[in-house]
């Protein structure tokens, strides 16, 4: 079992390409995604509802520190994530059910970074961020999560 974690940050965007505003705290809708992101109201830049279930996306505290560490500053919200987490393995979610708080998700698929990324941040981004750009998440059930939240795996999906 991978964990327990925590929720170090919450960063939401009203719409595509806008800058992400970090939040304490937000209301999590299931199957949708977080109230007030782009996903949400499906004006992401990566809103298809042939894609859904992906209603929030996560990345580790530690990636973020890694790619710093690598030469490349990156901050949670230039990341374009919406869930900053500390503790726990985000790529060993997938196919798995966790909870943030009082939430249920199931891990989708890996948020691997993409030239659209780099396109709003920096030349260097998409190479820095292969294997830790995070996780797309389907949120199961809903409510309010804040920073300092734990994240717990609860095993496999299904």
């Amino acid at each position: 079992m991978n964990g327990p974690g925590a929720l170090v940050g919450i960063a939401i965007a009203a719409a595509e390409g806008v800058p992400l505003n970090r939040v304490e705290e937000v209301e999590a809708i299931a199957g949708h995604g977080l109230a007030g992101d782009r996903y949400a109201e499906q004006a992401g830049h990566f809103s298809d509802p042939m894609r859904r279930p992906d209603a929030v996306t996560l990345i580790e505290a530690e990636a973020i520190e890694g790619v710093n560490a690598d030469g490349l500053e990156l901050t949670h919200e230039e990341s374009r994530r919406n869930l900053l987490t500390r503790g726990i393995d985000l790529n060993a979610l997938v196919g798995r059910r966790f909870r943030v708080g009082g939430l249920e998700c199931v891990g989708v698929e890996r948020a691997d970074p993409c030239s659209y990324l780099q396109g709003l941040t920096r030349p260097g981004v998409l190479r820095a961020l292969v294997d830790r750009g995070g996780l797309r998440a389907a949120i199961v059930s809903g409510g309010r999560i804040a920073v300092g939240d734990e994240i717990a795996d609860l095993g496999p999906a299904g």
